[in-house]
């Protein structure tokens, strides 16, 4: 009984330590030190190093053992881990940077101090595979950090705690690799002045892969006001969708990380999003409430592509005029959809409008009144408010190609009005989907029912080499049909070759209409059919395809 007791009194200190420990105050940013980043919402993200002399991908082209990971990439090992004796980026100028970033509206820098290659661009004291050592031979971190507090630049660093170049990395040495990390981040941390934010990287490692808390803490008392990301095994302050625009999320900070091509490091003729693209994007990441961490990979003499200048300047162009409606807002009060999203400020609401249909935006009615309404940069705008909803329009003369913002001033606070979702008038939305294939079978972000969501960030995807897939849709009952609009996602290539839409009523399929490509908002009117499931077919594609929205129309 004595012995039990014991047990009981260990186990619940255990518990109290335990419950403590998430609860340590190095473990989450204080609100005060959030406030810049929510109200910056516009970073740049470089990936960088010896790599790009190759133009392929940094760490993952890297042939040799991935100790935790599967697979190797297509440069050999000696030869990749050696590209570093070659690199001499002669033309880097960390002032330059500075001013492109800045004239693209950007209000601070993530840099990749050591991807999962290794190599640390930075002068370390803890090893030799550095840059420092590389025909170049100075610190492009420290020329970086002193850039970026000269210029007004918040300075964040990415650290990748995976190393497959290192030896100690998850062997039976792998406590001798921690300390090695921790040793790097202490210098991050100590030897280049105020850093804003640090950005791990950590392929799914849990805390205890990297003994995460007290490598917190040590950085909470390096850097006090320094904000952490969700990467290395605990929550941190934001999270990082990657690669897509995060969910509609106004409880917890968010921050989406997306290239400017292709690839996170530079590759010569990479496909480069076009203006529109990345104003979208940046407006989406504000209307979901979060922040957009854009990349670009510089070139192997050190500077950033001019093609990629020019797109981060045209964007700052854009921002110049329309910047009002970004920074410092804060997501919705209408949730973002096909239509574009919104951002609200005080008494004032910006309306992003992308698409027009009928000439019209209709949105689900709020509580306060609408005293005003024009376009931002000048224009008429014309709003009705019924207690229906909200019916938004402006001469089509007046419509900007890439994104029309209007300004509803409001006679109450917007903060005080509840996120409200748009909604297509899809019968499709919400009901039951089906497909043949999900990308990597990953279905809270690639399943059938995204293509069917009234939110744009969200899609179907099959996995790569797919050629032949379908999504399938339940309405639940028999409705009337007679109009379709798809959205394929060409930011990837415009991948379908020929497709089809079939109707099953009574047990019976029947093919509504064939096509050939289907490209950015594909919309068909058709004779009007009476359909329980209804199925959009790929049967030919250059690539596994991507389907943003597949939605259904009772009207013609």
């Amino acid at each position: 009984m004595a012995r039990a007791i014991v047990v009981s009194l260990l186990l619940a200190i255990v518990s109290t330590c335990l419950a403590a420990e998430a609860d340590a105050p190095y473990l989450k940013a204080a609100p005060r030190d959030m406030q810049w980043w929510r109200e910056a919402r516009f970073g740049l993200f470089v990936h960088w190093g010896p790599v790009s002399l190759k133009g392929t991908e940094i760490g993952w082209s890297r042939g040799g053992e991935r100790r935790g990971r599967k697979g190797k990439g297509p440069i050999p090992v000696e030869v990749y881990d050696n590209l570093y004796k070659q690199f001499n980026p002669v033309k880097f100028d960390a002032d330059e940077w500075v001013r492109t970033a800045k004239a693209a509206g950007m209000k601070y820098v993530v840099f990749t101090t050591k991807h999962h290659d290794g190599f640390s661009m930075f002068d370390s004291d803890l090893t030799e595979y550095k840059i420092t050592n590389s025909p170049y031979g100075k610190d492009i971190v420290g020329q970086l950090a002193e850039a970026c507090h000269k210029g007004g630049l918040r300075l964040g660093f990415y650290y990748s705690p995976p190393d497959w170049h290192h030896p100690d990395y998850r062997t039976d040495r792998h406590k001798k690799y921690i300390d090695y990390l921790h040793g790097q981040i202490r210098e991050l941390c100590t030897n280049y002045g105020k850093v804003s934010i640090l950005w791990f990287d950590g392929l799914g490692g849990k805390a205890d892969d990297w003994n995460s808390p007290p490598l917190f803490k040590t950085i909470r008392d390096l850097q006090p006001a320094i904000l952490i990301n969700n990467r290395a095994g605990l929550p941190g302050d934001f999270d990082t969708p990657e690669q897509r625009v995060g969910r509609f999320q106004i409880d917890r900070p968010w921050e989406s990380c997306i290239t400017i091509c292709r690839q996170w490091a530079w590759k010569p003729d990479d496909h480069m999003k076009s203006l529109a693209e990345c104003v979208q994007t940046l407006v989406r990441c504000a209307g979901g409430d979060g922040n957009l961490l854009l990349n670009v990979g510089p070139m192997p003499d050190g500077r950033i592509e001019p093609r990629q200048v020019r797109r981060l300047e045209e964007i700052g162009d854009w921002l110049d005029s329309h910047g009002e409606s970004i920074y410092g807002t804060r997501g919705g009060p209408f949730k973002p959809g096909p239509y574009g999203a919104s951002t609200r400020k005080g008494n004032r609401i910006y309306l992003h409008v992308f698409a027009w249909r009928d000439g019209a935006v209709l949105l689900p009615p709020i509580g306060p009144k609408v005293t005003g309404a024009r376009v931002l940069g000048g224009g008429k705008a014309e709003v009705e408010q019924t207690d229906a909803g909200l019916t938004v329009r402006v001469p089509e003369a007046g419509r900007d190609p890439i994104d029309t913002v209007i300004v509803l001033d409001l006679d109450a606070p917007a903060a005080d009005i509840e996120p409200v979702a748009w909604a297509s008038g899809s019968v499709a939305t919400g009901r039951k989907a089906t497909a043949s294939n999900v990308y990597r079978k990953d279905v809270a972000h690639y399943g059938a029912a995204k293509a069917l969501d009234d939110d744009p960030r969200t899609r179907w995807a099959t996995d790569n080499g797919v050629h032949e897939a379908h999504l399938e849709v339940d309405l639940g009952k028999p409705a009337r049909i007679g109009r379709v609009t798809i959205d394929e996602c060409v930011a990837y290539g415009q991948r379908v070759k020929k497709f089809r839409v079939e109707a099953e009523a009574n047990g019976t399929w029947q093919t509504v209409f064939e096509g050939a490509t289907i490209g950015r908002k594909f919309t068909k009117s058709f004779e009007p059919v009476t359909a329980r499931r209804v199925r959009l077919s790929i049967l030919e594609a250059t690539d596994g395809p991507t389907i943003w929205e597949f939605q259904l129309f009772p009207n013609t």
